[in-house]
């Protein structure tokens, strides 16, 4: 009986350990439950000894991959192999299967890889294959044994289909139509008219908006808002690009008395322009950056310049904003016998702020400070650049190398007597000297039909803000 096994090609799993063998089987003892293969491949190499022998208690299962009793029966070209599997529980199950004759011979195996047998039935033999199947499987159960894995019945067979057949490309090609494609491309012939009835249907459908767009259109831009009955000569521009134009002092002197009439007092004017100031300054100064707690031991150093005037009033109403910013001023105001009361009040306002004040140009910092605000100058009283107080407090400005800020500096004609990197006009600007210096603007609060009483057509050129910079145009 074990006889009958000699020669036949099987494969041996013998677990992750030893791994899978195949070769033919060379004897068989039933006595030791041994069986060894001749010419043995170890997972699909070729092993150095011609001869190996198993024990059942190694073999987790053992397929017969060719039965050479089978095999050798005389017949057709085509002969009936069969491949049978047995478990670890000696389980026995066989199926019958159609299969090619290519049966490699012992003598082959020393130069050829582990046998590989395809199995490929004939044309037309799908429906036979697939009830072959079900009989095996069914056969295979009804005798206990396992069911074949899923890849084999997956991927032993061959498909019905003809590899071999080449793609026709040509064939396929004929069938794409390249004129009319190329018509409708081009719009040639009838694609024209059909893109007019397109573009008809188009019109008369409504258009439909991104979340982006405005549904109702917007009118252009007009950037020239302000317009003056006289004109100073020169105009400035916006970051927006709006046109401010520039007014002479007469036109603005008649502007401030306009809004005094209507309510906007010195003494309100005087707070809101100390604010705007303050606030310009405080930017200058580094902003959030420089005046933090943790910046207490290097608070900024400002000195005031200021003269026995308003524009005096208008610099000590921003020293007293700076000092609540926690920002060291020193205030320079000479002895005057008789001063205006605007000065008068803002100076003792400023004196409850426990900050320094002198009269004196020799009391006042020899180093470079971190700001110069110049309020010297008056509007109506120029001749107060020929006093010795002004010419001394000037030529200390020019020598410490801070940078100045001046606010609301009159128009000459004369050089500057302090040099200002800053410029920092009320309500609108004044025709100022071609210069290096940057001018800005400042929203004092002046109503819009305050402007038109004076025949001026004006527009807010601010914006969110209440100082803004403008450009020479």
């Amino acid at each position: 009986m074990a006889s009958d096994w000699l020669g036949s090609v099987v494969s041996i799993n013998c677990g992750l350990t030893l791994g899978v063998y195949q070769g033919e089987v060379s004897s068989v003892d039933r006595a030791s439950q041994t069986i060894s293969l001749r010419d043995p491949y170890h997972n699909g190499i070729r092993c150095p000894l011609p001869e190996v022998t198993f024990s059942a208690m190694d073999i987790k299962e053992m397929k017969f991959l060719n039965i050479q009793n089978a095999v050798n029966k005389p017949g057709s070209g085509l002969g009936a192999a069969t491949e049978a599997t047995v478990g670890p529980a000696g389980h026995h199950c066989q199926t019958n299967r159609s299969a090619h004759p290519h049966v490699t011979s012992s003598s082959s195996h020393a130069s050829t890889a582990p046998f590989t047998i395809l199995r490929r039935a004939p044309t037309g033999s799908s429906n036979s294959r697939g009830a072959a199947q079900a009989t095996s499987r069914k056969n295979c159960v009804r005798n206990g044994g396992p069911m074949r894995p899923k890849d084999d019945e997956c991927f032993g067979d061959g498909t019905d289909e003809d590899l071999d057949t080449d793609f026709d490309f040509e064939g396929n090609l004929a069938l794409f139509d390249k004129a009319a494609v190329f018509s409708k491309i081009d719009g040639t012939n009838s694609h024209s008219s059909r893109a007019q009835h397109h573009s008809t249907q188009a019109e008369q459908k409504p258009l439909s908006y991104r979340h982006d767009e405005n549904i109702l259109e917007g009118k252009p831009v007009i950037y020239r808002q302000i317009t003056v009955p006289q004109h100073g000569g020169k105009e400035y521009c916006t970051d927006s690009g709006l046109v401010v134009p520039s007014v002479p002092y007469e036109l603005h002197k008649r502007l401030l008395a306009a809004a005094e009439r209507w309510g906007l007092s010195l003494e309100r004017r005087l707070e809101t322009i100390g604010v705007c100031s303050s606030q310009m300054a405080l930017t200058l100064l580094g902003g959030p950056n420089r005046l933090t707690p943790k910046n207490d031991h290097q608070r900024p150093t400002v000195v005031l310049l200021c003269g026995p005037h308003i524009q005096g009033a208008q610099g000590i109403s921003c020293g007293r904003h700076l000092t609540n910013h926690e920002v060291e001023v020193i205030l320079f105001l000479p002895n005057f016998v008789k001063m205006q009361d605007s000065v008068t009040s803002e100076v003792n306002l400023y004196s409850r702020t426990s900050v320094k004040q002198v009269a004196s140009i020799k009391d006042l910092p020899a180093s470079p400070v971190d700001l110069v605000i110049n309020c010297l100058d008056c509007h109506e009283n120029p001749l107060l650049r020929e006093q010795s107080w002004y010419q001394a407090a000037a030529d200390w400005a020019n020598q410490n190398r801070a940078p100045v800020l001046s606010i609301d500096p009159p128009v000459s004609e004369q050089h500057q007597t302090v040099e200002a990197k800053w410029i920092l006009s009320l309500g609108l600007p004044l025709p100022f000297a071609e210069r290096e210096s940057k001018v800005y603007l400042c929203d004092i609060g002046i109503p819009k039909m305050v402007f038109q009483e004076v025949g001026i057509r004006y527009h807010s050129p601010f914006g969110c803000k209440f100082v803004i910079p403008l450009h020479p145009v």
